[in-house]
This record gives C-alpha cells, structure tokens and sequence, in this order.
C-alpha cells in the first residue's frame, strides 16, 4: 500500500510518525509523509490547486494515517482523500470530546482510534451517524536499541521522573469563565455548571469526564436535548484539563512533602507550590519527545499520572518500560487488566496519595523488587505493545474497512 502520514506542529506527532514510517517501510509499504508546517492549506480553494505544489500526492493513496485529525481538517485535503477513495485513519491521543468539529467533518472512509476503551462507545453514542468505524487502541512505546548501554538501577542519576506539562488549575477554569461571557453575556449558569462538575471530579477520581457531565446534569435537574449535551461535552475541555493539572500538582506535592527526591521534566513547573522543596528539581523546559526517552532510562522510578484516562492507557507506561525503568502510575480499568500491581508494574491510588511516599520508598529500596518489575513489565510491552503492534492493527483496520467499502 502507499501510506500518507504528516509532520505538524505538534513533535511528540512527529517522532510517532518516524516510528510508523519505518514499520511501514519494513513491511514493505511505500510511505509518503506531507510537512505541514510548509503549507498554507487556506490558500489553496482546490485540491488541483493543491496538487500544483505537491505534485506526489496526485500518484494512488491507499491509506492516510494521522494523529489528533491533523491532516484531515481542511476542505482541501478532505477532498483529496476522498478523489483517492483513501481510508483515512485517525489516530486520538486525547479524548474525542475534543475534536467534535473533526468527528463532525472528515474524510469519507474515516477510521478512528480511541486510546479508552470508554471513548469508542462515547464516539458511538454522540457521533454514531458521522463515525462508523471506531476501535481501541492503546499508546505504545519505543525500545531503545539493542546495542543502548543500560545504566545499573543504583547508578541512575534520578530517583523519581516526571515528564509532563503542568498549568494552575485555577487558571484553567478562569479561562473556561472568561469563553462562557463572551459567549453568554453575563449568564453564569455555565460557570456553575462546570465548577460543580470540577468538583464531583475532585471528589470522585474514578469518574470520567464523560461521566462527571451527565452526572452534574442529574445534580442540577436539568433535562437537556442531545445537542446541548454533546455541546457541554465539547465545553468541559477546560475541566477536564483542570482535574488532571489538579492531581498532578497533589501526586508532586505529595511526594515533595515526603523528602524523596523527584525530578520534574516539562514545562510549567516552576509556578508548582512545591518547586522551592529542597528535594525537587526542576529540569530542562521545552525537550523534544526522542530526548526524553534517555532521560527516563537514567531514572529509577518514571511517575505517571494518567490524563484522566479511566479505561485506557498512555505512552510514558510503555516507554518506561522499555526503557529499563519502573512505572509508578495511578490505575485504569485497562491497566489493572493489562498488568499486575506489584508484578509488572507499580500502581497507586489517586484517593489514597498518602500511601505513594511508602510504595516509592519500596522501589528505590528494593533494588531487586524494581528490576523484576522492569523484566516483567519490559517482556510484557514487547510482545504488545510496541509501535510494530500499532502498524499492524492500523494496517488490519484499514484492511477491514477496504473490504467492507467495497
């Protein structure tokens, strides 16, 4: 097959596409891989247009594989892929309620892949009629390669590794406040909605966004048709980026106040109330994604806390990992069938944060608790979860709906 792919603003996307482009390629598939960031795609009224400047993407496509919908937007591109009766694939790292406008409008031949179990039947249940095929996917990592040194556990430079964003929550929900009047003009029935609904999150770790909506609906008595919802969905973007900065700051905080030296990689850190903690250390800003991965195998312990993901997964649980490393997570739904607590991975509880200090103290301790994590966990990613497994179910979804189509 010949297998388009994208470039974009977003590098984390950029090196996921490197990975897909050389399991294509292994496997025999001609890849092309569209730059975005060189076109200016609101210029072009056409695909014929478009096809004057990038020339190759008049030969036959067969399959269109993106992340986020990032090369599937636009009227141009839509049209091209549709002339090419391509199976456009659309790779979600976020929630779908997210990218309502993309679920609404996209290629004919769309496939999508949600990284929750949770967000196929959410996808199903609000865009049904637009989005007829739907799957599970979970993240997936990048093994290192064979001839990488592994650096001895005791010898690793960090104790507690921590490669994410972090924002104020507060600062999150005055940006939702601020979008509801210019849109409502002074009616604050939104705002009430939405804090109360950051409030059942905060209360309830294991209620999911989707849920937190239709359950703060029950709450208030309102009884609205399914377009409002779906409207409220699209809304909570905010909220649902507040509750996961609100348990990243209360895990870093936690262990700040333990003493245990944790190490924090991304940007936003230094407005953490705990960043002046003589035992956190706040690292390089901006990095690119392929850099991180070294980085995580120089530490002892990679923490993640899940983005509000209650039935799926996320790439820092793969890539630690394979990156000789021991996944300290807060749980799923998929990862307590996926792994074992205390086997191959290592879990904590968002509403017991007081035992996390304990259960990482236990690792860093533990030295040969910590690496038969890491050897379970690491045969375990192997044979599932790598970015080889990720081209083979594109390459089988698109297989699927080829042959459904025709």
């Amino acid at each position: 097959m010949r297998i388009v792919l994208f470039y974009s603003e977003v590098e984390s996307f950029n090196f996921f596409t490197d990975q897909l482009v050389n399991e294509f390629q292994s496997q025999g598939n001609e890849t092309c891989v569209l730059d975005l960031r060189k076109l200016k795609l609101k210029d072009f009224h056409s695909y014929q247009e478009f096809l004057q400047c990038v020339p190759q993407m008049a030969e036959k496509v067969d399959a269109v594989i993106c992340f986020d919908g990032l090369g599937t937007r636009e009227d141009v591109l839509i049209e091209l892929w549709d002339a090419h009766k391509a199976v456009v694939v659309d790779i979600l790292m976020d929630h779908p309620l997210r990218f309502h406008s993309t679920l609404e409008k996209h290629p004919r031949r769309y496939l999508l892949f949600c990284c929750d179990r949770d967000h196929v039947p959410y996808v199903r249940e609000y865009f049904g009629d637009k989005v007829p095929y739907v799957l599970f996917m979970p993240h997936v990592g990048a093994a290192p390669k064979e001839t990488t040194q592994i650096i001895p556990y005791k010898e690793r430079k960090y104790e507690i590794l921590f490669s994410a964003t972090y924002y104020r929550p507060e600062e999150l929900l005055s940006r939702r406040e601020k979008q509801m009047e210019l849109v409502f003009s002074g009616d604050t029935s939104m705002d009430k909605f939405y804090r109360l609904m950051y409030q059942n999150l905060k209360e309830n770790s294991r209620l999911a966004t989707e849920q937190a909506v239709l359950y703060t609906l029950r709450q208030l008595g309102w009884e609205l048709p399914v377009n409002a919802v779906k409207a409220l969905m699209n809304g909570s973007v905010y909220v649902d980026w507040a509750i996961r900065q609100y348990q990243r700051e209360q895990v870093v905080k936690v262990l700040a106040e333990s003493g245990i030296p944790i190490y924090l990689l991304g940007r936003g850190w230094e407005n953490h109330p705990s960043i002046n903690c003589k035992n956190v250390h706040r690292l390089e800003d901006g990095i690119a994604y392929a850099r991180t991965l070294p980085m995580m195998a120089d530490a002892k312990i990679n923490l993640n806390v899940m983005p509000w993901f209650k039935n799926g997964s996320h790439d820092r649980i793969a890539n630690t990992l394979l990156q000789h490393s021991v996944p300290l997570t807060d749980t799923s739904r998929w990862l307590e069938e996926s792994f074992v607590d205390g086997w191959d991975i290592a879990l904590y509880d968002l509403d017991h944060l007081e035992e996390l200090p304990g259960i990482a103290e236990r690792l860093l301790t533990d030295q040969e608790l910590a690496e038969e994590i890491i050897q379970r966990g690491r045969k375990k990613v192997l044979s599932n979860l790598t970015w080889g497994h990720c081209a083979e179910w594109l390459l089988g979804g698109i297989q699927a709906v080829k042959a459904n189509e025709n």
